[in-house]
């Protein structure tokens, strides 16, 4: 049914039973009213098409555990969203018109994956840190200025991908986010980290560059797990030698921070095998 076959649609119209629906890559303009008839569904793509308003019909799909409305001309996404309690893969809103999400969506606690990228968001709802089971979260080039408070609540977050964004600072309590492994903050305009990023133990890949950071916290030297950290492009002016600690990392990448002194203890890193650009 993808890439404009619409063959099935007399189909689907009659049989009430399909458990699956994509009409991903079509020509649709609105979402066909007899979806809406499909209540056993635990699949449906709309992805990829033309469609413009979501009914708050959305809601009665109680049995739904995946969703793609991702790709379309979407301005507003309806309360009823928060209704369906059994999405527990995927939810993409990506590359829509959206300026907003409501705060429904934070009932949707078993939700492991929620993709909003390219969207015109300037904020995340403030019970986001209601949705614990969440382990991706992608919310890049969007206006987002702040993180909810919340967000620290999110304790099976592996990947958080924020980049090109708006955001100035991060929570105070942010390295509670200990499952943590990819972190993306590329493009934004933070200009310090909280003390507390140190509590990052399991972070693989950090990426800053990009930014305003003139300074590092000594907490840095805490993230065991570190492989490539990226900091091109900040405003950094010294480095902490905590970063000395960290043993598993293979790439430092310092280049175009143009006040930088370097250290005469980064060669040590080289040494061991990292590879450091500056």
């Amino acid at each position: 049914m993808d890439s404009q076959n619409l063959s099935m649609v007399d189909v689907l119209e009659k049989d009430k039973n399909f458990r699956v629906i994509s009409f991903y890559n079509n020509i649709f303009t609105e979402v066909p009213k007899f979806i809406w008839k499909h209540k056993d569904l635990r699949i449906l793509n709309l992805g990829g098409n033309e469609i413009k308003v979501i009914s708050k019909k959305i809601g009665g799909f109680q049995k739904l555990r995946m969703l793609d409305l991702g790709h379309n001309q979407i301005k507003k996404i309806p309360n009823e969203i928060g209704q369906l309690k059994s999405l527990d893969g995927f939810l993409y809103l990506s590359n829509n018109r959206l300026k907003e999400l409501p705060d429904s969506i934070c009932e949707l606690k078993k939700l492991r994956y929620l993709n909003a990228t390219d969207n015109q968001l300037t904020e995340l709802p403030k019970e986001i840190g209601k949705m614990k089971k969440l382990v991706e979260f992608r919310f890049y080039n969007n206006r987002i200025a702040n993180l909810p408070k919340s967000i620290i609540n999110l304790s099976k977050l592996r990947e958080l991908h924020l980049m090109n964004n708006a955001l100035r600072f991060l929570p105070e309590k942010f390295g509670k986010l200990g499952a943590l492994r990819i972190l993306d903050l590329e493009k934004n305009q933070i200009e310090k980290l909280p003390e507390s990023i140190g509590g990052l133990k399991k972070i693989r890949i950090f990426n800053l560059r990009f930014n305003k950071i003139i300074s590092l916290p000594e907490s840095i030297g805490k993230l065991t797990s570190l492989i490539y950290l990226d900091l091109r492009a900040n405003r950094l002016e010294t480095l902490p030698k905590s970063i000395l600690k960290l043993k598993k990392l293979e790439k430092l990448d310092l280049r175009w921070n143009n006040n930088l002194k370097i250290p005469k203890w980064i060669f040590e890193l080289e040494k061991r095998g990292c590879v450091v650009y500056f």
